[in-house]
């Protein structure tokens, strides 16, 4: 018993020494890996040992060899991607989480996990504004969520349509036509793609990427005979605009169409008195769809489904079998497997319940209002750099800059990225090149933000002397 009890000893002290280590580094450490993954392979791979190893010093020796390889996303001079940090308390509720080892499937067993992610769950209902008895399922990530939600919407207008899904599949259903902005991001196009479902039909979007209502609503009377879905957006990638979703989902809701909202870091808009204007009307979607590691700041593999109607949403994802315990029945609580596509899966939504908890509903809306602050001192920042140009007003989180001419952005870019003191990633938008910025870590401070402007006047300076 002794053996088994102190096999874990050395290992955890090991592993904790290096993740202290590797979080102490970031205020002073380059963003950019030193190494790229050919040359990691040589050390890591190769072929499989013949025998076992101490496992204190597997753990020594991935820590050592791959971190040179190691990007600095949890630093706060890190904007790519609307890509978030962690929270102290999420990281150590997902610390926990692998070592509980629970399987987060059904309440019975594991009740202490299924009564965490339900008050988690509730939580984040209260803080959006969104039904409370809605049902929140928790997947791994926003691809997944809007996957869940998109699951429920197409078996829902089936369903009214008259069309059993379960037992007639796919093959000659009634067509689902889905509306989606023209610049949507492409994660809801691959959902669709794994639901069945085809190529959606964009509708026009104005010069910050919002749905427009006209097109909208042309569109909906183009597809009165058709079951539909609406898919709208809370945060585009690029501007970090919002589609006016309270009159579209009016307007969507005439017409007999369930109306699913993208909010992989926008939703969180909601937790702030001074943003839930971007949001207005929120609550009168049917469905919605958010990435925890975004805005919310805990570890990755965290998205959130959330479903208005349980029982739609729970008709989409639940499962019969006679070796499972049974859920608690019609109208009661679910079972955590009824609301996502998985039956075997961690505990994910821990430290949800650890981040809202340590946080409590001014510290969230403190950090989103930071979000949107520093994201504007940013772009206030890079617009008073001779020849920059900030494209998009920014209302949230995200900037997009231009320095002239495509060739000189990206150079620009390529310049930044290699003085490493700050991470911005490149894009196109609009049909220019731009460098995009996506502020989304909870430790960036007015430090972070002066290095980082800092930063992109050297690229500016380096772009130019070129």
């Amino acid at each position: 018993m002794s053996a088994k009890k102190d096999a874990y000893d050395a290992v955890l002290t090991a592993a904790e020494s290096h993740a202290r280590a590797w979080l102490g580094s970031l205020p002073e450490r380059a963003v950019p890996p030193r190494a790229d993954a050919d040359a990691l392979a040589s050390v890591l791979g190769g072929p499989l040992p013949e025998g076992p190893a101490d496992p204190a010093e597997v753990v020594e020796l991935l820590a050592r060899e791959a971190e040179p390889g190691l990007m600095a996303m949890p630093s706060g001079r890190f904007y790519g991607w609307v890509i978030g940090g962690t929270l102290p308390a999420a990281l150590g509720a997902d610390w926990l989480v692998s070592a509980w080892d629970q399987n987060g499937a059904m309440r019975y067993p594991t009740p202490a996990t299924a009564a965490l992610e339900e008050a988690a769950g509730s939580w984040i209902l209260e803080l959006l504004g969104l039904p409370a008895g809605a049902d929140v399922g928790f997947v791994t990530g926003a691809t997944m969520a809007n996957f869940t939600g998109l699951a429920a919407a197409r078996r829902h207008v089936l369903a009214r349509r008259g069309w059993d899904l379960d037992f007639d599949g796919l093959f000659g259903a009634p067509r689902i036509r889905v509306l989606v902005g023209e610049e949507r991001h492409d994660t809801l196009d691959l959902a669709l793609r794994y639901l069945g479902l085809g190529a959606p039909t964009p509708v026009a979007a104005d010069e910050q990427g919002r749905i427009r209502l006209d097109a909208l609503a042309e569109a909906l009377a183009d597809a009165a005979d058709e079951p539909t879905i609406v898919c709208l957006q809370a945060g585009n990638v690029h501007s970090g605009a919002f589609d006016p979703i309270g009159t579209a989902t009016d307007l969507a809701h005439r017409h007999g169409a369930w109306v699913h909202v993208d909010g992989a870091f926008g939703l969180w808009a909601a937790a702030s008195p001074n943003l839930r204007h971007l949001v207005d009307g929120l609550d009168r979607a049917d469905s919605w769809a958010t990435d925890g590691h975004k805005t919310l700041n805990v570890p990755y593999d965290c998205g959130i489904v959330i479903v208005a109607d349980p029982s739609a949403l729970r008709a989409a994802m639940g499962v019969e079998a006679s070796y499972l315990i049974e859920p608690a029945g019609p109208g009661g609580p679910a079972d955590p497997f009824e609301k996502v596509p998985e039956l075997s899966r961690r505990a994910r939504g821990v430290p949800v319940w650890a981040a809202l908890r340590s946080l409590g509903r001014r510290g969230v809306a403190e950090m989103v209002d930071g979000f949107a602050r520093n994201a504007a001192q940013l772009a206030q920042g890079i617009a008073a750099i001779d020849g920059a140009e900030v494209l998009n007003d920014v209302v949230f989180t995200q900037v997009c800059a231009s320095f002239g001419d495509d060739g000189r952005t990206a150079a620009v870019t390529r310049a930044l990225l290699e003085d490493g003191r700050a991470w911005m990633s490149g894009s196109r938008w609009r049909g220019r090149a731009i460098l995009r910025v996506s502020v989304s870590n909870w430790s960036t401070d007015d430090t972070d933000i002066q290095e980082s402007l800092a930063a992109v006047r050297r690229a500016v300076a380096r772009a130019q002397g070129a």
